[in-house]
Order: structure tokens, then sequence, then C-alpha cells
């Protein structure tokens, strides 16, 4: 007996589902990104290249929430998704998992749907193995994010937990958290790594531990300094137990000050610009290098090429790898 593959849904079709919110059509937008056969990169480009252009440069927030291992990462996203919810938002996730050294999929796959109960039709959770990619993010979080973008208000992106590591995250999202516990050996290190950069919010979870999350607080705030100029976001540092639901709406609202604080200064919009370049010079050094980067004038000369392009991020990767030609991947 012969079986026929189902045929693929129309590219515009699914844009427009996409874009209605229908859980089924983000699915399979998804999966196309994710799907290694041949001719579905160039599907995958299409879509994106369909959906709208004006959200991907000013509506909606993608959050990136990321820290050590243990720190109750996955159940503080749950409590803000309950939230958001009451508030009457949709949500999309993407929960990057550590890889399975066998099969290479997902590890814990359905903690957070198990811990948001995910079945109002608002959310959408999908589960992503990092595949062991420096940095904590698979090279598909970011247009995997455009697609949800798209059809939700919020897109949360919950990284791996491999502590200092987790740096890519801020390179494509509004807004970047960081969540650590009180009397966490880490935190001193992760200022003096200068981790403490990259967050725009920073959270003290598990506050009802005991004291010792005002000495945390405390020291955060200390190390963060105070305000400065108007035009310099100085990062909030908010206590939350999401075992005992407290402090989320603060969270909640510091997260939504910061892409407030974007907005007004004119930064939301040239930020997610970024994430297109960003995102290309990751796969380009993943495929060829810091050689073929050169090949191409330089990390530089990459930006503004992708900057004063029309065309999707899919279509700029594809055009910089055909110039490289068949270049053997270069040993950094």
């Amino acid at each position: 007996m012969t079986h026929h593959r189902p045929q693929e849904p129309d590219v515009a079709e699914l844009a427009a589902a996409v874009a209605a919110g229908s859980r089924h059509a983000v699915a399979t937008g998804l999966n196309w990104i994710d799907d290694r056969r041949p001719g579905m990169h160039r599907r995958a480009g299409e879509l994106l290249s369909r959906l709208s252009q004006d959200r991907f440069a000013g509506d909606g927030h993608i959050i990136g929430l990321t820290g050590p291992p243990g720190v109750g990462k996955s159940t503080l996203s749950a409590a803000l998704i309950r939230h958001w919810l009451h508030e009457g938002r949709s949500v999309g996730v993407l929960a990057v998992d550590p890889s399975s050294p066998i099969s290479g999929g997902a590890l814990l796959g359905d903690r957070l749907r198990m811990l948001a109960g995910n079945d109002d039709p608002r959310v959408f959770i999908r589960s992503l193995a990092n595949r062991g990619d420096y940095g904590g993010l698979s090279a598909e979080v970011w247009p995997m994010s455009l697609v949800m973008q798209a059809a939700f208000d919020i897109v949360l992106i919950e990284t791996v937990g491999v502590g200092q590591r987790e740096i890519d995250v801020a390179s494509f999202s509004d807004t970047t958290c960081f969540v650590l516990q009180p009397q966490s050996g880490d935190t001193i290190q992760f200022l003096k790594a200068g981790i403490m950069e990259v967050p725009d919010v920073v959270v003290v979870n598990k506050a009802d531990l005991g004291i010792a999350w005002q000495k945390t607080v405390a020291d955060l705030a200390g190390a963060i300094g105070i305000a400065g100029a108007d035009d310099i976001w100085v990062p909030p540092v908010v206590p939350t137990s999401a075992a005992a639901q407290t402090g989320i709406a603060d969270l909640a609202h510091g997260l939504a000050d910061h892409r407030a604080w974007l907005v007004a200064h004119g930064r939301l919009a040239p930020k997610r610009l970024g994430f297109a370049a960003d995102w290309v010079l990751k796969r380009l050094d993943q495929e060829f290098g810091r050689r073929g980067l050169a090949r191409l004038g330089g990390e530089a000369a990459v930006r503004a090429e992708v900057a004063a392009s029309p065309t999707t991020a899919f279509e700029q990767l594809d055009r910089f790898s055909e110039r490289l030609g068949a270049a053997t991947p270069a040993t950094r």
C-alpha cells in the first residue's frame, strides 16, 4: 500500500490562520521552522514574510526568562501566565529544555504545561530542545518567536538552566528577566562575570524562605546602582514567591514598565530590527566560523546589509551562505 504524506497547507492561508491566533496554525508554523527536510526552510521563510512586519516592529512583548538551575523559573513562568490570562492577555511560550543525550529531544517538555494548566485557548506552550547550542538557546528560537508574536500578546522564552551561559536570550528578547534565589552562592560571581549587565528586570524568587532574601535584594540593588540619566534603564529588583503567589503582579508590572520605557525612548523597533542581524550572525558563525564572517566583510558589514535589506532573515541567511559557497566551516 502506498502512503501519501498529508499535503502542506497554503502559505498565505497558514499565515492568516496564525495571525487569527489559531493554535493549530501556530503549531504547524513552528513545525515548518523546525523541519530540516529539503524545501521546508524556504517555506518557513515564505511564512515569515507573509506575517505582519508592522507587528514585528512594534506590537506585543517578547520576554526572556533566564537564571541558574533550581531557582523556580518554570513555577514562576506558570504564575506569570495565570496573571496575564487574568488580565485578558494571550501568551505563547517557548520552553527551551536541555537536550537528551540519546534522542536530542526535550527532557522537561510537560513540566510547564502541568504547572500552568494548559487548557486555555489563549495559551500555547512549545517545548524545544537546545540541542547543545552554546548560549542556552536553540537556533530556531528567534524565528519561532516571530510566529508566536504574530498570534499572541506576550511571547515568553524560558531558557535552559545553564547559569552564566544564558546570554543569548538577551539578543532575542525585548525584556530579559534574570531569576535567582536567596543565599545563592553564585550571586557575587554573576556580578563579577558581568552577567548582571544583561537583565532588564532581576527577580529574587523563593522570598518565602526567610529574611535571607532581604540581604540578597539589598546586595543586588546596590550592585545595580541608582537611577541616573533619563535615558538609562535601571533594572528593578523584585522579590517573589511563585509557591506563595506573592510578588507576581509586581513582576508583571516591572516587565511592562520596561517595555513602556523602550517605546517612550524609541528603542523597541530598533532593538527588534537588531534581532534579525544577531540571528543571521549566529547562524553564519555556526556554519562557517569566524573565517566565513571575515570573508563577508566582518560582523559590522553583515549587520549593515541585514538592516538595509527588505527581505526576511531566512532569505538573507541563504544569500550569505550562497556567497560563501561550499566553504568548509572554519575552526573557531
